[in-house]
């Protein structure tokens, strides 16, 4: 219940920001000529207008079934017992493009400053591409169950339709490396560019495996293991979190002014160089090994692991450790306090 009150107040909230996009936007400027980082979000919430609804009424059921008795996912009765399963991946997989939008407008728009650009390069392939991604991601929640017992054709339709994703997403990481390498970059916002030229790195990689995964006979085999691991942890815990620092590094400026006066700037200094270096090959070091155990089919969650993985295993604890490491010690040293009346 708790998940439905909050997927209400999503649903609400997504209103709220459609709705402001759309009435506070300059008279005749559509979708197609604004900014990238507004049209992001316009998506992201018409994705989540469309899919909550298909939340709440599947956690009903399932509130229906373990309260009252009725017999939704009880085959005994006729129920079936993977809708659950299918109603929670149809919104779960849109889910995973809710969380990655706005991190694709940020870095839109911070590659745009940074290189010196109006727009970036392809902009109205940019519209185009969120736009596909939306669509085709809410159609494509079958991968994830591929182990089910699904029939031959439905998986077939499920691995064309995953793999016709990195056609959009291929279009996006061109235009942004078109971008970054096209243009002359501001000297100031050196840090800014390195992390976004890792996020960059890390989502081709990430594409990458996740074609791989898409394919259905590969993922009967990979399925719950550390490959799946590594997929969604390069795109989604390294693709938005740093998005999320960049953005944060890049709007000191505007955020410590709005807040109190005072504002914090970034600083292209020795540390916050050596705090990309470590946070990069920290990131590498732990994630690339468990693309190998997961091809050996090491599962996920297992607290025992064979003796043949367990250096690997500590091999991306190092690197997981390295991250953290290098981030407690250089984000203080990223930025450093500008009085008011510099601005």
């Amino acid at each position: 219940m708790a998940l439905v009150y909050n997927g209400i107040s999503s649903f609400l909230g997504s209103l709220n920001f459609y709705s402001t996009i759309s009435n506070l936007q300059c008279p005749g400027l559509s979708l197609g000529i604004q900014y990238l980082l507004p049209v992001s979000i316009s998506i992201l919430f018409l994705l989540l207008l469309c899919i909550l609804p298909v939340l709440t009424g599947t956690l009903g059921t399932l509130v229906s079934d373990t309260l009252y008795n009725t017999v939704y996912m009880d085959p005994a009765f006729g129920g079936d017992p993977v809708l659950y399963q299918h109603f929670f991946w149809f919104f779960g997989h849109p889910e995973v493009y809710i969380l990655i939008l706005p991190a694709f407008g940020i870095l839109n728009h911070i590659l745009e400053c940074i290189s010196g650009c109006i727009l970036v390069y392809g902009y109205q392939s940019m519209v185009l591409a969120m736009v596909c991604i939306s669509i085709l991601g809410s159609l494509v929640w079958g991968h994830h169950i591929y182990t089910i017992g699904l029939e031959a054709d439905t998986r077939s339709y499920y691995t064309g339709i995953t793999i016709m994703i990195s056609l959009p997403t291929g279009t996006k990481l061109m235009n942004w490396i078109y971008t970054i390498t096209g243009t002359i970059t501001r000297n100031s916002l050196l840090v800014v560019y390195l992390y976004g030229v890792l996020i960059l790195g890390m989502f081709t990689v990430g594409g990458s495996t996740g074609i791989v995964l898409g394919n259905a006979a590969i993922d009967v085999s990979l399925h719950d293991t550390y490959y799946v691991i590594a997929h969604f942890h390069y795109i989604l815990s390294l693709g938005t979190i740093v998005s999320i620092l960049v953005g944060v590094l890049y709007y000191q400026d505007t955020i410590g002014v709005g807040i109190g006066g005072t504002g914090y700037r970034y600083s292209t200094n020795t540390v916050s160089v050596c705090t990309y270096i470590g946070t990069s090959l920290g990131v590498t070091i732990t994630f690339l090994p468990l693309h190998y155990l997961g091809y050996n089919t090491q599962p996920r969650r297992y607290m025992v692991t064979p003796c043949t993985s367990t250096s690997w295993c500590y091999l991306s604890s190092l690197g997981s450790s390295i991250t953290v490491i290098s981030l407690v010690l250089g984000l203080p040293a990223l930025c450093f306090p500008v009085y008011p009346g510099i601005y």
